[in-house]
C-alpha cells in the first residue's frame, strides 16, 4: 500500500512533467493532457453502441452479436440500441465462432431490434422497480443541489432498517435495481438515488462529477431522509463510482452514526490506479496519466477540467486511508472486470481482513457480478448481512 508521503511525491513529479511536456513538445500532448483530465470530470452527453448486432430472429427467439470481451460471458444482460431509445434483455449463450455469439433473446421492451445494427451492453436487466410486483413510491431527496428523484421500496413489515443504493458514473439509479430483492428478503426499505450531476437530480455549478469528492454530499441527504422515516440502521451499496461515494459519505458525512455497514460492488477505491489503467487502454504513456491527474488534483487545473474545486485524491484514495475505515465492508469484485482494476480491492481487503469480506469473482465483467452469477452475488450479500 503506497503511503501518503509517496503520492504526494508521485503527484510533484507530474506537475513537473506536464510542465516539462509543454516545454519539450509544444502543445500536442498538452492538448492530449486536458482532453483526458476533461473526459474523466465530465459525465457524457450519450453513451455510445459500440456492440454489433449482426442478426435477429424474433421468431426464434436469438440474437447474433459480434463477439467482445462483455458478449462472449455467460449470464443475463440488457441491450440497450437506436440511441437508448430501444431496450431488450439477453439469456444464455447458444452458439460461437471466433468473430460472433449467438444469444438467446428473452424480450423486447421498446424499439425496433431487427432494424438496429449497433447496441450497447447493460447490466441494467431491469428497467424499473414494478417489475419486483412490490410497492414503491417516487420520492423526492433534498439534497445542497436541490431536490433529487429517488426510488422508496418498502420493507414489507415495520423496519427501521434501509439500504441507500449509490449507481456509478455515466448510469442511473437503474443500475441498482437487481439488489431489490435480497434486501427486500432481508426485511429492509431501499431507496435507490440520484445525485448532482447524473442526468436526473439537479446540476452542480459546475456541472462535473467530483469522482465522490463533492456527490456525498447528495447521499448524505437520503440518510437524513431515511432518517426523517424511521430509519435508524443504514446501509450503503455504491457500484464503481457509487462505492467512491459511499465511502466518502462513511467518513466524511455527519449522519453517517446512523450507518451499519458498507457493500461495494466493483468499487472505485483507488483512483490513482484506475485512471492509470484507463489512460494506458486508451494508449495513453504513463507521463501522461499522471500529469491528467495533477490536473484535475491542482487548483490551476480548474481552468482547463471546468472544476469548481480541484479534487483531492488523496481524500478519495481508500487504499492508502484503510486504517479510517471502522463500518463493516461487503467487497465484491472481478478478475476480469476490465474497467475498474482489482487491484485496490484486493489492497483493502489485505489491509483490512478484520472488517472486510471479500469475494473476488472471474469472468464476470464491471459491474456486472449479478448478471454472471445471481445465486453467488445474492447468498454474499444475504449471508454478509446476517453477521451485522
Amino acid at each position: 500500500m503506497s503511503s501518503g508521503r509517496s503520492r504526494r511525491r508521485w503527484l510533484i513529479g507530474s506537475g513537473i512533467v506536464l510542465a516539462g511536456v509543454g516545454l519539450a513538445v509544444g502543445g500536442a500532448l498538452a492538448t492530449v493532457v486536458v482532453v483526458f483530465a476533461r473526459k474523466v470530470v465530465t459525465p457524457p452527453r450519450r453513451r455510445k453502441d459500440e456492440v454489433r448486432i449482426l442478426d435477429v430472429d424474433q421468431a426464434g427467439a436469438t440474437v447474433v452479436l459480434a463477439a467482445d470481451p462483455d458478449t462472449v460471458v455467460d449470464g443475463h444482460y440488457g441491450l440497450w440500441f437506436s440511441a437508448e431509445r430501444g431496450h431488450a434483455r439477453v439469456g444464455e449463450i447458444l452458439g460461437r465462432t471466433e468473430t460472433t455469439v449467438t444469444r438467446r433473446l428473452l424480450r423486447t421492451d421498446f424499439g425496433d431490434l431487427p432494424d438496429a445494427s449497433t447496441g450497447r451492453w447493460s447490466g441494467w436487466f431491469y428497467l424499473g422497480p414494478w417489475e419486483f410486483d412490490l410497492p414503491f413510491e417516487n420520492v423526492i431527496v433534498s439534497t445542497p443541489v436541490g431536490p433529487a428523484p429517488a426510488w422508496w421500496v418498502p420493507a414489507s413489515e415495520p423496519s427501521s432498517r434501509w439500504v441507500i443504493q449509490v449507481h456509478g458514473r455515466a448510469v442511473r439509479r437503474q443500475e441498482c435495481l437487481r439488489a431489490i430483492p435480497v434486501f427486500h428478503e432481508a426485511g429492509m426499505h431501499s431507496l435507490l438515488v440520484s445525485y448532482r450531476n447524473d442526468g436526473e437530480a439537479p446540476e452542480s455549478r459546475d456541472g462535473r462529477y467530483g469522482l465522490g469528492d463533492t456527490e456525498w454530499q447528495d447521499v448524505a441527504a437520503a440518510i437524513r431522509f431515511a432518517r426523517e422515516h424511521g430509519a435508524t440502521d443504514v446501509v450503503l451499496m455504491g457500484w464503481s463510482m457509487g462505492g467512491a461515494i459511499a465511502m466518502q459519505t462513511a467518513l466524511r458525512a455527519e449522519e453517517r452514526e446512523l450507518l451499519r455497514g458498507i457493500v461495494l460492488e466493483s468499487p472505485a477505491v483507488d483512483w490513482y490506479d484506475i485512471l492509470r489503467f484507463q489512460g494506458a487502454g486508451y494508449g495513453l504513456p504513463q507521463a501522461i496519466n499522471s500529469a491528467a491527474i495533477q490536473t484535475i488534483a491542482s487548483p490551476w487545473g480548474r481552468a482547463v477540467t471546468g472544476l469548481d474545486e480541484a479534487i483531492d485524491f488523496e481524500r478519495l484514495d481508500i487504499t492508502g486511508r484503510a486504517d479510517d475505515v471502522t463500518l463493516p465492508i461487503l467487497l465484491m469484485h472481478s478478475v476480469d472486470d476490465g474497467y475498474v482494476p482489482i487491484t485496490g480491492s484486493r489492497q483493502l481487503a489485505a489491509a483490512r481482513p478484520d472488517i472486510v469480506t471479500f469475494e473476488e469473482f472471474r469472468r464476470a465483467r464491471h459491474t456486472k457480478l449479478w448478471n454472471y452469477d445471481p445465486d453467488r452475488w445474492n447468498g454474499a450479500i444475504r449471508d454478509w448481512l446476517a453477521t451485522l
